[in-house]
């Protein structure tokens, strides 16, 4: 099988390059400079129509959105290799919620933190970035409160579920989520930063 994944270093291609460490898949990696606006060339937009990374080809066929992607690693390679739940099971069911948990709910509420904070200056507003800073405070209270019961996102064994909400929440940092308030999530987020895999040119 040929996977070649289309990315840019420090983008949100990186935790997708993580993964594919993670799992020791091997792949080809085909740098998308964003500044000099490959990703707005036709034949990339043939595969992405969003213009956007990443995208991965599996054997040619494209796929896009990271989230689609991490599910699809998760399914295909993580099983084999401990680091995904076996369909079917309870963690199963788990692994789907908290990777939309963080790249939807959670997600949503960072990007209005980075449009009121970071956006186009006519809709920068300390009162929404306020807002959305509690919103992320009421979901970090969430996540503190599961991973004081577990050192893992899904039990006693760390899987490519730390990985996906991990990268969510480390880029929240950077937009100033109050991620440090949460002494679990602090701890954990630390954790799965420290692995090998997270180390690798992003």
């Amino acid at each position: 099988m040929s996977i070649v994944l289309y990315w840019h270093p420090m983008s949100s291609a990186s935790p997708i390059a993580c993964a594919l460490t993670e799992l020791g898949i091997p792949h080809e990696r085909v740098k998308v400079d964003l500044r000099a606006g490959d990703q707005r060339r036709p034949e990339y937009l043939a595969i992405n129509p969003n213009g956007k990374v990443p995208t991965l080809t599996v054997d040619g066929a494209p796929m896009f959105e990271a989230l689609a992607i991490h599910l699809w690693l998760g399914h295909r390679y993580g099983v084999e290799r401990g680091l995904w739940p076996t369909a079917g099971t309870p963690e199963a069911l788990q692994a789907l919620s908290w990777c939309t948990w963080a790249y939807v709910t959670y997600g949503t509420v960072l990007k209005q933190l980075h449009v009121a904070t970071q956006g186009d200056e006519a809709l920068r507003s300390p009162l929404h970035a306020a807002a959305a800073l509690r919103g992320l405070s009421e979901l970090l209270a969430l996540l503190d409160a599961r991973l004081a019961s577990r050192p893992w996102m899904l039990g006693a064994d760390y899987s490519l579920v730390d990985l996906v909400v991990a990268s969510v929440l480390g880029y929240s940092v950077y937009l100033g989520a109050p991620v440090n308030d949460y002494p679990h999530v602090k701890a954990w987020l630390t954790q799965v930063q420290a692995r090998p895999a997270m180390q690798i040119e992003r």
